[in-house]
């Protein structure tokens, strides 16, 4: 009998050992991010283009109940679109879409102080604007003295945004730094990649696809608040 309440006292004594060894707490962290990307328009029929270069920032919140893994939701101000290339013209065309977006994303991550970290999940953008950079009349090409149009689809420059809500799928990878308990740096490289068209998209419309590839590095910074 001694032995048998022996050995259900040292059981339970392993068992809680073991539980006090996997408990983690819970805990909330905001922050803020900012950095650049690089974008282009899928479209289809294709595009001489090239990526264009954008910005982003904006807001994270992150909640994090178990070892190694988290949840991520952010809104973010983010400049996606693309550029156009033209080979030996002295031509510059950049449309610039505006889109607030926001991601919900699982957080994987693996390390104690220096961290190594996955996000992927699925986002919605709002489209709030475009702005165009071009150094000739987009809006009127054949004017244009020695401007090859011939050769070159000239549709898109002029043509406007149809869809305003945007889903698409964003993964990243990145590191993280906690300078002290409260408080932690982070960079990241994530790829958003659209699901819908941009450009009207119908069967009498010019281009059947025109979804969205967008490369983004970011710095953030992290503060802890539970």
């Amino acid at each position: 009998m001694k032995r048998i309440l022996f050995l259900i006292i040292s059981l339970a004594a392993f068992c809680a050992g073991a539980k006090a060894q996997t408990h983690f707490d819970s805990r909330v962290d905001i922050g803020v991010r900012g950095g650049v990307t690089l974008s282009e328009v899928m479209f289809k029929p294709s595009i001489t283009q090239k990526f264009g270069l954008g910005y982003t920032a904006g807001l994270m919140f992150r909640y994090t109940e178990e070892n190694h893994f988290g949840i991520i939701a952010e809104v973010n101000l983010v400049q996606r679109g693309w550029a156009e290339k033209f080979e030996d013209q002295p031509y510059s065309y950049q449309r610039i879409l505006n889109y607030i977006e926001v991601p919900v994303m699982s957080h994987i991550y693996f390390g104690n102080r220096g961290k190594f970290f996955f996000n992927a999940g699925p986002e919605i953008a709002f489209f709030v604007g475009d702005k165009i950079k071009s150094n000739f009349d987009y809006r009127d090409t054949a004017s244009i003295p020695g401007f090859n149009d011939k050769n070159r689809r000239t549709d898109q420059l002029a043509m406007d945004v149809s869809q305003k809500i945007d889903f698409g799928i964003v993964a990243g990878l990145g590191g993280e730094f906690s300078i002290n308990r409260h408080n932690a740096l982070n960079v990241e490289a994530r790829v958003f990649y659209g699901i819908g068209n941009v450009m009207p998209s119908g069967r009498q419309d010019k281009f059947s696809v025109s979804n969205q590839l967008s490369i983004g590095v970011t710095a953030g910074y992290w503060f802890r608040v539970k």
